[in-house]
């Protein structure tokens, strides 16, 4: 019977490091999988923009039209962006370590952070040459009709990539590559101001071309003061939204053994987060039983599209509402206690357990299966509230052990199975 205890043990503990490998495995594959979608639509937006941005400068230079030509310079800069975010994938999907616990996620913000400050830069220059030809209205020459057929082109291109992007960075859920996607859109929304700003230059309002240019100067610096403010916030711990953080919560609380849970905390690394959680459990159950509640609730929080770790506290009470004093004995002392008041009659004891809670210091004291019935009486010229009084104990409670202590034998068979 107690080498099927023992089986049982060993191969709970297998089913768990299977569940952890499984764990493992599961995180592997959702990052290959977001590195080969950042991989296959970052080329296809290279491939796209670098035969639009030829197109529009070129075009825009002999056609005369400044709107084109600040779109094309938008379409360069979506090709530098490109490579930034190719630079951030391969960086962002290295492995922890030394330097880097947590892994290298925050790559993607920073890649953020720079696409942001880049399109700003953009916008601004967009804005600058816009006025300056604002300012100079008889120096503005005819448009010619070229430049509305390649500004219709991007439009309906740009949009293409756009719904194709946002459809495969919604699969895997990646910030970065919904955050490209949107600028795939922004730039369809730009090539739409730039043909209504031909065409009304086309009809003799020459004044619309600049003003087209300056509009898709502040699309793009204010999209860029978007990008660049949410990077910023992340880099500095942003918690996940509240929708995020409460399925978080509900996946704590279905754990079984979990009472509640509190300070739970979050913060994010790129596309995922990093989790901190204190669970409430049976302040009677045992360290190792605790702690294994604790593990499942973190493997069902790694099963989550957005942890990539977490540190889960186990709590008997809630520390934050109910404080347990610092001054209650150690161990040490309450077995020291313990031990003089027993011995004085001559009985010993085979376990002390110890729970430090907030309605006060409490002891389980399993005495032995062989305990007689002369030990036993004289069990009760103990003075238990002299003893509690000494270790401030709010209760101490007896308990038989229902088996004896094993035998040499027994021991020496125990040790081996373990060690298999």
């Amino acid at each position: 019977m107690r080498r099927d205890r023992l089986l049982k043990g060993h191969l709970g503990k297998i089913t768990h490091a299977r569940t952890l490998s499984n764990e493992m495995s599961l995180s592997t594959a959702r990052t290959a999988d977001r590195q080969e979608v950042a991989r296959k639509t970052t080329f296809t937006s290279i491939a796209l923009n670098s035969v639009l941005m030829a197109a529009q400068i070129v075009v825009g230079v002999f056609a005369h039209s400044r709107a084109l030509i600040a779109d094309g310079v938008h379409s360069l800069a979506d090709l530098v962006s490109d490579f930034v975010v190719l630079l951030a994938n391969k960086k962002s999907a290295a492995a922890p370590d030394q330097d880097h616990n947590y892994g290298h996620s925050r790559y993607e913000t920073v890649a953020s952070l720079f696409l942001g400050a880049l399109l700003i830069a953009v916008g601004i220059g967009m804005l600058w040459r816009a006025g300056e030809r604002i300012t100079n209205l008889q120096d503005i020459p005819e448009v010619h009709v070229s430049a509305l057929v390649v500004a219709v082109i991007v439009l309906v291109s740009k949009e293409a990539l756009f719904r194709y992007m946002l459809r495969a960075a919604e699969r895997v859920r990646s910030a970065m590559l919904i955050a490209n996607a949107w600028h795939a859109r922004s730039d369809a929304a730009s090539s739409l101001v730039v043909a209504i700003g031909i065409i009304g230059s086309m009809a003799g309002w020459r004044l619309l071309d600049p003003i087209a240019a300056a509009i898709v100067g502040f699309m793009v610096a204010r999209m860029g003061w978007t990008f660049g403010w949410d990077a910023l916030q992340d880099l500095s711990d942003r918690a996940l939204d509240q929708a995020e953080t409460a399925k978080l919560r509900t996946l704590l609380m279905e754990t079984p053994g979990v009472r509640d849970v509190h300070e739970l905390r979050t913060r994010k690394m790129g596309d995922l987060a990093i989790v901190d959680a204190h669970i409430l459990v049976d302040p009677l159950i045992s360290v190792s039983e605790g702690h294994y509640i604790a593990e499942s609730a973190r493997a069902s929080l790694l099963m989550s599209n957005r942890v990539v770790d977490a540190l889960i506290h186990v709590d008997p009470e809630n520390d934050d509402i109910s404080p347990v004093s610092s001054r209650l004995p150690t161990r040490l002392a309450a077995t020291g206690a313990v031990r003089v008041a027993l011995s004085a009659q001559e009985i010993g004891f085979d376990h002390l357990d110890l729970h430090y809670l907030s309605s006060g210091f409490e002891i389980d004291v399993l005495l032995p299966a062989n305990l007689s019935n002369d030990q036993l009486t004289k069990l009760r010229q103990v003075d238990f509230n002299a003893l509690k009084q000494k270790l401030g104990a709010r209760r101490i409670r007896l308990a038989k052990s229902l088996q004896p202590e094993l035998s040499a034998p027994e021991k020496a068979h125990a040790a081996d199975f373990r060690a298999d």
